[in-house]
């Protein structure tokens, strides 16, 4: 009998707060909720950047029109271009992202086509793109492709490609 009494209590209670003399405005209402996002996956360990370290695009410059194809190159200082995989302490690779923002440092960097990885040592490449505006940006990895602690990561050159 308790127990009867206590659920009708609280589900009273319950509908009295559900009727409230102040209903939520309609746009909160009618909002759909958004499910929780999914916990962040845990940081890896991240390679120290050699002090000064510092990366940069040598070509094309920033504001530049170029034609399809077309090479971009690559520069570093106070840091070695190194293929991944080799763990030598003051190195790393190249990343070029392509019209992506900079990823999660704490992760490797993501591969695709807007995350193209340089894993061989290479301090230039040729692109092919179709026209348009494009922001170009490079990142160096880790051996294990993980951005250095601090990151070292360019500035945004932006071109276009006719």
């Amino acid at each position: 009998m308790r127990h009867t009494i206590a659920l009708l209590v609280s589900a009273a209670a319950l509908t009295a707060a559900g009727c409230s003399k102040d209903p939520a405005p309609e746009a909160e209402s009618a909002a759909p909720t958004k499910p929780e996002p999914a916990a962040a996956a845990p940081a890896l360990p991240r390679t120290a950047a050699p002090e000064g370290a510092r990366t940069f695009i040598i070509a094309p410059e920033d504001g530049t029109t170029v034609s399809s194809p077309f090479t971009v190159e690559f520069g570093a200082e106070n840091i070695t271009v190194i293929a991944a995989g080799d763990n030598t302490p003051g190195s790393g690779h190249h990343h070029l992202l392509i019209n992506a923002p900079l990823p999660d440092f704490g992760l490797p960097i993501p591969k695709s086509d807007q995350y193209v990885h340089f894993g061989g040592g290479q301090t230039e490449t040729e692109l092919a793109l179709e026209p348009g505006p494009y922001e170009l940006q490079l990142l160096f990895g880790d051996h294990l492709h993980i951005p250095h602690d601090p990151p070292v990561y360019s500035e945004v050159v932006t071109i276009t490609v006719e």
